[in-house]
């Protein structure tokens, strides 16, 4: 008796190792120009300790915590989203948002994708089980942020949230649906909120930009948070030679951010710098979105580096002039400080 898959399964199957395999091309590491020897460099010792516990953890997530000795009363905290094929480690040695915790006084979360839900580790933004409310591993983050603030005495109004390629895809999910739980947040290389529903429409996408007017882009964050009328101040990061996710997806993210706050693309304003273009729209005083296009940069987070070990620690941690870590820190307000 021979077996037979049903057609509607067999093409699922066929479709889901078309998207691995695509995805595997598209993340091949880098060409960095270093030598042979420095392309694998000894590891550096964890700094990320895991916590288990954190809550039912739905989406079958890892939870990665960096606490530094000495803390404020009230310290801030700012949640880091990795990118496929990356872990907390290697992002962190190479953005180094642990020096900064130290240096500036806040506790710094890595929620850490798994094997098992996803063969490249990045997170399951195109999955509408995966980043549907109080579900999947959008829960899972949300349960990580609560528990971090209650352990650690966290002042709920200093939550910041940031991600790359999949992980700013995840940042965008989280912040359509929790506006409320964020002060800020920055998508490097990220995709717009609702841009797939399956794998092969978000490489799909990643590769050619999708194209919806902004009230449609605005309509999809409406409707997972219909009541919203103030969301956190949004910073939008892409490489002009991005060959992951294409650099439309950015000004995408633009439109949906723009439209869910109700504001005039128009209204911007357009400062050419030396690394590239930064856009910014205002309301009032406060900074609300801004558009980081940084020229020649690829498929990554651009980082000024003071050594090599930093520089060969993650492949997608670019060199640039302009850090972007550094920027992260001033604009939401992280200064250095001092324990008393």
């Amino acid at each position: 008796m021979t077996f037979k898959l049903p057609k509607s399964f067999s093409r699922l199957l066929k479709s889901q190792k078309l998207y691995r395999k695509l995805l595997a091309k598209a993340l091949r590491t880098p060409t960095r120009t270093v030598s042979r020897k420095s392309r694998s460099p000894v590891a550096a010792k964890p700094k990320l300790s895991e916590v288990t516990g954190f809550g039912s953890n739905p989406g079958r997530l890892t939870m990665k915590l960096f606490v530094p000795g000495k803390l404020p009363a009230k310290p801030p905290l700012v949640v880091v989203l990795h990118g496929c094929r990356q872990t907390p480690e290697s992002l962190d040695t190479g953005a180094g948002f642990s020096k900064f915790a130290t240096l500036r006084g806040f506790v710094l979360l890595y929620p850490q994708q798994n094997e098992t839900n996803n063969p490249q580790r990045c997170f399951n933004w195109f999955r509408p089980s995966a980043v549907a409310r109080d579900r999947g591993e959008l829960m899972s983050v949300r349960q990580m942020i609560d528990y971090t603030c209650r352990h650690h005495r966290v002042d709920r109004s200093r939550v910041y949230v940031t991600g790359l390629s999949a992980g700013g895809a995840m940042t965008s999910a989280l912040v359509a649906t929790y506006p409320d739980l964020f002060a800020g947040a920055a998508i490097f290389a990220g995709m717009p909120f609702g841009a797939a529903r399956d794998a092969i429409s978000a490489m799909r996408g990643m590769r050619s930009g999708i194209k919806r007017d902004p009230q449609q882009w605005g309509d999809l964050v409406r409707s997972v948070s219909p009541n919203t009328k103030e969301w956190p101040p949004i910073s939008v990061w892409h490489g002009t030679a991005d060959g992951v996710v294409n650099p439309l997806n950015g000004r995408a993210l633009v439109s949906q951010w723009l439209e869910a706050a109700d504001m005039d693309k128009a209204a911007g304003q357009t400062k050419q710098m030396s690394w590239g273009t930064l856009e910014e729209w205002k309301r009032g005083d406060r900074l609300q979105l801004s558009f980081y296009s940084v020229h020649g940069l690829g498929h990554g987070l651009p980082r000024r580096f003071s050594n090599q070990k930093e520089r060969v620690a993650d492949a997608y941690v670019l060199p640039s002039e302009l850090s972007a870590p550094l920027e992260l820190m001033r604009a939401w307000g992280l200064r250095s400080w001092r324990a008393v």
